[in-house]
């Protein structure tokens, strides 16, 4: 019986220790000199915009081709505007933190057409993008 118990534990222990994930592996925070690129997809008539697709795809794929310069990425749905009865200006938005803008660039040059590519599978808004050098953080 105890010897029984001990393999089911220890099975448990290596089942647990296998269990990979998809998450990126940080706790890094966003950090003055740090550069943000915001993808913005504006809200309008006749406008989709496939959150689940976004969120467990297409974002972790972009990230995936940034590698080691990615601090971490995040996604905002958009909720309302001004005030709750005003539409949402952007239906999500997208942020990347990147330490080296060059090489973020050539990373997304290098993967351009993968990424435009799966825009169909989630939307059909053209994306507006801006890269920000952060120059404050704090509470």
């Amino acid at each position: 019986m105890i010897k029984t118990k001990f393999y089911f534990i220890l099975l448990a222990l290596i089942g647990l220790l296998s269990c990979k994930t998809t998450q990126l592996n940080t706790t890094s925070a966003p950090e003055k000199g740090m550069f943000k690129v915001t993808i913005l997809y504006p809200n309008g008539e006749g406008k989709t915009f496939d959150m689940d697709y976004y969120e467990e795809k297409h974002m972790p794929m972009v990230a995936g081709y940034l590698g080691s310069n990615l601090t971490l990425y995040e996604i905002d749905k958009g909720v309302s505007g001004r005030t709750p009865q005003d539409k949402a200006p952007f239906l999500a938005m997208g942020y990347f933190y990147v330490a080296d803008i060059a090489a973020y660039n050539q990373a997304i040059a290098s993967n351009r057409d993968a990424i435009i590519s799966d825009f169909k599978n989630y939307t059909n808004v053209m994306p507006v993008i801006q890269i920000s050098e952060i120059k404050f953080t704090g509470k």
